[in-house]
């Protein structure tokens, strides 16, 4: 049985350039990534529903790089 791989990979950091770096430690390319859009900082939250989300990771502020999975 072959596994999927995800249509999408998003990298949680600290800081900018350890983000960044993931798409070449990883060999995203070869795995037939791209990086996504910018690499920009987010706050997470989560939702189990209606009520209110909470904050993940103490509501500290990460810098997210995801990368797609190219459909050529």
């Amino acid at each position: 049985m072959t596994q999927e791989k995800p249509e999408r990979i998003s990298v949680l950091s600290r800081e900018f350039t350890p983000a960044a770096m993931e798409f070449h430690r990883r060999n995203m390319s070869e795995q037939g990534y791209r990086l996504e859009g910018k690499i920009t900082q987010h706050k997470l939250l989560l939702t189990d529903g209606l009520g209110e989300p909470r904050d993940l990771l103490d509501g500290e502020i990460y810098y997210v790089a995801t990368f797609v999975l190219s459909k050529e």
